[in-house]
C-alpha cells in the first residue's frame, strides 16, 4: 500500500471509531429529542388533562414566630431572605417539599414560594397568622414532562449540563459522519447532492413559508 492509501485507511479507522462512540453516547438522547421535537411541533393538537394535588399542614408555633419577624423585616427592607433552615427541614419532612435555593416572596401575613417543575407547576403558601401551609402540585402528563426536558425548562443545573454534553456528542457524530462521507464521496456520486439537498430544502422552506 502507498503512503496515501495507508493515511486514508488510518483516517477512516479513526473517524469510524469516533463516529460509533459518539453515536452510542448520543443514541438515546437523539431518540428522546427527535420524539419530543414531534410532540412539541404538534403541542396544540395533543390534549392534556392536568392533575392537581393539594396538601395542607399546620406550621408549629415555634417555627411561625421567627417567620413573622422575618416577614416584618423583609417588608421594611424590601428584601427576599431565604426561609430559615428549621422551616426548610420541617417542610421536607412534613410535606416532602424541597424549597432549598428557591426565591421566597414575603408579605406581612403570607409567604409564597413558586416551585416550577418540568411537566407541570407547583407552589407553597404559608399563612402567618393561622400557620396554615398549603402546597399545590399540577401535573400535565408525561408528554409535557418530556417536552420540558427537551427545552431544559425548570430542569436544574445537572440536566442543563447533560444537554451541553449531549450537544457536543451530536456535533462529534455529525462532524465525523461528514468527514466519512467526504472520504467515500469519490465512489458515491450522489453524496454531495444529497448533502446539498439537506441544506437547501430547509433554507428554501424557511425563506418561502416563514414570514
Amino acid at each position: 500500500m502507498t503512503s496515501t492509501s495507508l493515511q486514508r485507511a488510518w483516517w477512516l479507522k479513526t473517524l469510524h471509531q469516533w463516529h460509533w462512540i459518539s453515536a452510542a453516547i448520543s443514541l438515546v438522547g437523539l431518540l428522546l429529542f427527535s420524539l419530543t421535537g414531534i410532540t412539541l411541533n404538534h403541542a396544540g393538537s395533543i390534549e392534556a388533562s392536568p392533575e392537581v394535588t393539594r396538601r395542607q399542614a399546620q406550621l408549629p408555633a415555634p417555627l411561625r414566630a421567627p417567620l413573622s419577624v422575618l416577614a416584618a423585616q423583609a417588608a421594611e427592607d424590601n428584601g427576599t431572605p431565604p426561609l430559615p433552615d428549621a422551616v426548610v427541614r420541617w417542610l421536607a419532612g412534613e410535606l416532602n417539599v424541597d424549597v432549598r435555593g428557591r426565591e421566597v416572596e414575603w408579605a406581612p401575613d403570607e409567604i409564597y414560594v413558586a416551585l416550577p417543575r418540568p411537566g407541570g407547576d407547583a407552589w407553597l403558601r404559608i399563612d402567618l397568622p393561622q400557620g396554615e401551609v398549603m402546597h399545590e402540585i399540577t401535573r400535565r402528563g408525561w408528554i409535557s414532562y418530556l417536552n420540558d426536558l427537551h427545552k431544559g425548562r425548570h430542569t436544574g443545573a445537572v440536566w442543563s449540563g447533560f444537554i451541553d454534553v449531549f450537544a457536543v456528542a451530536c456535533l462529534l457524530f455529525a462532524t465525523t459522519g461528514l468527514l466519512i462521507l467526504k472520504l467515500h464521496a469519490g465512489n458515491r456520486p450522489s453524496t454531495w447532492p444529497l448533502v446539498a439537498l439537506g441544506l437547501v430544502l430547509p433554507a428554501l422552506l424557511a425563506l418561502l413559508t416563514i414570514h
